[in-house]
């Protein structure tokens, strides 16, 4: 995958960066196979409640080992993609699985990942996220939607929505207006790069389909985060093979 001068200028002024076909059928069948029978995911998930009560599932860790979700997050396909997009080195945060079942899948709130991740001590937002299509995701079934640029209005203050946090209700009426409104409509294998910042949602999934994904957080290694009044900086993202599958076949 190469991503070209225009693309990160397309970054920089919309605040995410699609790519299509970033991974084939059989590594998406492949990864769907983890969520369903995979031990990591099984013993991770559990479900944040949105506004109505209805809860979105999500599963999540924050270390690498030998599992093939480590695998596919230190693929050089996704590693350098979030340096160039970055314009620095990286270092792996988290990785998480959405599990929006249909039927049943409750919505995310709007919010910025940053949001969160301020309370934890990094310092800037210079982090990216690269969510992962799984499944189909469309409109009926609650893609992910973002706000086109809104990543330039820097942190929103975040408190409480339902068991989420989100992004302070009357400001995202107050600005809402300002920017395009996206639903982000992917084919399984589809790439969505997204800066930290950027104001992003998704409705309940109350159609027939699933809607999982699997996103991975990288946080720039010139970024420190502050733990216990110390300012520590992580350390670079090892690079693996974007031939992970013949590992996990």
């Amino acid at each position: 995958m190469l991503i070209s001068h225009e693309d990160v200028e397309r970054y920089q002024r919309d605040g995410y960066l699609m790519v299509e076909g970033m991974f084939n059928e059989q590594e998406v069948a492949r990864m769907i196979r983890e969520v369903e029978q995979g031990e990591r995911v099984a013993t991770t998930a559990h479900g944040n409640a949105d506004t109505s009560g209805r809860k979105a599932r999500l599963a999540i860790w924050f270390d690498l080992n030998n599992d093939m979700w480590s695998d596919v997050s230190i693929a050089p396909r996704l590693v350098n993609g979030v340096r160039i997009l970055l314009g620095e080195d990286a270092a792996f945060y988290h990785g998480k699985v959405m599990l929006k079942e249909a039927q049943s899948g409750g919505a995310w709130e709007w919010h910025q990942d940053y949001g969160y991740w301020y309370g934890g001590g990094f310092i800037y937002p210079n982090m990216i996220s690269v969510f992962i299509a799984l499944d189909e995701a469309t409109k009926e079934n609650g893609c992910l939607r973002v706000l086109r640029g809104s990543h330039k209005l820097g942190r929103l203050e975040h408190g409480r929505v339902g068991q989420q946090t989100g992004a302070d209700a009357n400001r995202i009426q107050q600005v809402e207006s300002l920017f395009d409104l996206v639903d982000c409509e992917m084919k399984p294998g589809t790439a969505l790069f997204f800066h930290s910042n950027l104001l992003h949602s998704s409705r309940a999934n109350e159609s027939p389909n699933h809607r999982r994904s699997f996103i991975v957080c990288y946080n720039a290694t010139a970024n420190p985060q502050l733990k216990s009044d110390q300012l520590v900086r992580m350390e670079s993202c090892p690079v693996g093979t974007d031939n992970w599958l013949e590992k996990h076949p």
